[in-house]
């Protein structure tokens, strides 16, 4: 007997959101101003580069007095390279780009070939402290990628908190021997677990905006691991899920549906929230 009906999974469909990111997971501000605040006074000797007549001596003069002041250069063009980014220099040699910083002659080599000599000369940049804000925010862009896989725990566990469910994170199956029997030998982490007096809860969450592979690979391993759990006594196996990726996975979403009783979404959490309370 399948877990669901058609016309439940119908709903669940209907049901499914667009999006699940709020304004404030673009840019993570507060990592910005931390990584520029650690490279400040750096950034600050670099300042006197703006509008030099003589941009060699004015490198010669920052070198006199704080050398270091240049090792932080590389953000200058986008680019963290901590000692592993490699380019090729004036003479077609591959060197690690932080090594041009250990020279004047390596300095001016990054400014003109780069050309920031230019930019700063020009005064097409104004204050190098702002400049690289602005550049921190675009290279925190790339990092949303990984945000993203935290948003629906986020949401899940916000919601969790508003109701008041204890919960842990990150539990790894390993912490019951009746699980891992059950399991096998691949250990499983789960994102919350909920402990209540008659059953404990083993939660998996995910949200998917787009199509893929990787949503028939979570909806078959989930069907497997489900009935495993299931059939160890004061276990559960659940499933939040949500995103509109699904239509491009609606099969074997509704495969997975029919064997695993406790999946839910967004919106239909709120039946799970009352079995837990």
């Amino acid at each position: 007997m399948a877990a669901h009906t058609p016309a439940e999974f119908t709903t669940f469909m209907s049901q499914l959101k667009e999006t699940n990111q709020s304004l404030d997971f673009f840019c993570d501000f507060d990592k910005i101003h931390s990584n520029v605040d650690d490279i400040r006074l750096s950034l600050c000797m670099l300042n006197s580069l703006i509008g030099a007549t003589d941009m060699r001596s004015a490198v010669e003069t920052i070198w006199r007095r704080d050398k270091s002041a240049f090792n932080v250069m590389d953000i200058l063009i986008a680019v963290r390279s901590e000692g592993k980014k490699k380019v090729l220099n004036s003479l077609g040699e591959c060197v690690v780009l932080d090594t041009l910083f250990e020279s004047i002659d390596g300095v001016m080599e990054f400014l003109n070939d780069t050309g920031l000599a230019e930019v700063l000369q020009s005064q097409k940049i104004t204050n190098l402290v702002d400049y690289v804000f602005g550049v921190e925010t675009g290279l925190d862009s790339n990092a949303r990628k990984n945000r993203s896989g935290h948003v629906m725990e986020n949401v899940v566990a916000g919601i969790f908190n508003e109701n008041a469910i204890p919960y842990r994170t990150e539990v790894y199956s390993s912490e019951w021997p009746e699980i891992s029997d059950a399991l096998g030998d691949d250990e499983k982490r789960f994102d919350f677990v909920i402990e209540t007096n008659d059953k404990t809860y083993l939660i998996e969450v995910n949200f998917y905006s787009g199509g893929g592979s990787k949503l028939n690979e979570v909806a078959r391993s989930y069907s497997d691991i489900a009935p495993k759990i299931n059939a160890v006594d004061g276990f559960e196996f659940v499933w939040i899920t949500d995103g509109i990726g699904w239509n491009s996975a609606k099969n074997k979403l509704q495969e997975a549906f029919n064997i695993i009783p406790s999946i839910y979404n967004l919106t239909s959490i709120d039946a799970f929230l009352d079995v837990v309370k």
